[in-house]
């Protein structure tokens, strides 16, 4: 699969705006790893950039072609950068910190809260049923 000219170019401009040149860039290819037979562990697709002078490190190895991971290794450095520059969390930091909320543990006194709360609902559902006919 490639990558389509409008995806190049709006990569492009992206990094032209946060002042990412590909001087400042350090790229190796490693070793692949992982699922996908012998020929993912024979080829060197995995990108590796480091950007110097923010000194901000991107690995990326979700697909088999080296171009494509070429590509999808600086969307992210870009979306780091912009994230670093302009203080505020990526959709997948935010997405993380909001999995990292459901898995902790409630407190006690949430529990008591919540079971309390529902205790009270029951109450007023309970009150809403029609009287039954007994005589």
């Amino acid at each position: 699969m490639t990558i389509s000219k409008q995806k190049k170019d709006a990569l492009k401009r992206e990094m032209e705006a946060l002042a990412i040149h590909d001087s400042d860039l350090i790229e190796k290819f490693i070793l692949g790893s992982g699922s996908g037979g012998q020929k993912i562990n024979k080829t060197s697709s995995c990108v590796y950039l480091k950007h110097i002078p923010s000194k901000i490190e991107v690995k990326c190895q979700r697909g088999r072609s080296r171009e494509m991971n070429r590509f999808l290794a600086r969307r992210d450095l870009c979306e780091k950068i912009a994230a670093k520059t302009r203080k505020e969390k990526t959709a997948r930091a935010r997405a993380n910190e909001k999995i990292r909320q459901q898995k902790k543990r409630r407190s006690r006194r949430l529990k008591k809260k919540i079971l309390e709360d529902k205790r009270k609902h029951s109450e007023t559902k309970s009150l809403r049923k029609r009287p039954s006919e007994e005589s």
